[in-house]
């Protein structure tokens, strides 16, 4: 069964719920099997088996996703958008940033997702810059 947002089926809201649940084989279940995932720092998984690779691999060196709050979301037929706060530990080192991901999806899949950040502290702008 898929996540809704806001009275849509959504597919995205799904995988990053698993993320949440630290769940590797919830997450690769989001996913179709020729897949393409480009994380925010850079790197790209091919496939569903290199994703639960992926998950299972972050999950077992101490990654925890401590939550991903979805901001603002879209979906449609073949496309979701969502622009989230994240805050996980990584390295023993707890971090939060804020970004966006952007799906294309078919059959109940995500078939291609990329995944951006927020790389400095946002703040509001009073006539000069940091």
């Amino acid at each position: 069964m898929r996540g809704s947002y806001g009275g849509a089926v959504s597919i995205l809201t799904d995988y990053i719920g698993a993320w949440v649940a630290n769940d590797a084989e919830r997450i690769a279940a989001a996913v179709a099997e020729d897949c393409v995932v480009t994380e925010c720092y850079g790197p790209v998984y091919r496939g569903r088996d290199r994703v639960l690779q992926w998950a299972r691999a972050w999950f077992e060196a101490g990654g925890l996703v401590h939550s991903w709050e979805i901001t603002d979301h879209f979906v449609t037929p073949d496309r979701e958008v969502a622009q989230w706060r994240f805050e996980c530990t990584w390295g023993g080192n707890r971090s939060t940033f804020e970004g966006a991901s952007v799906a294309r999806v078919a059959d109940g899949l995500v078939v291609e997702l990329r995944e951006y950040q927020s790389t400095a502290e946002l703040y509001e702008w009073q006539g000069s810059w940091r």
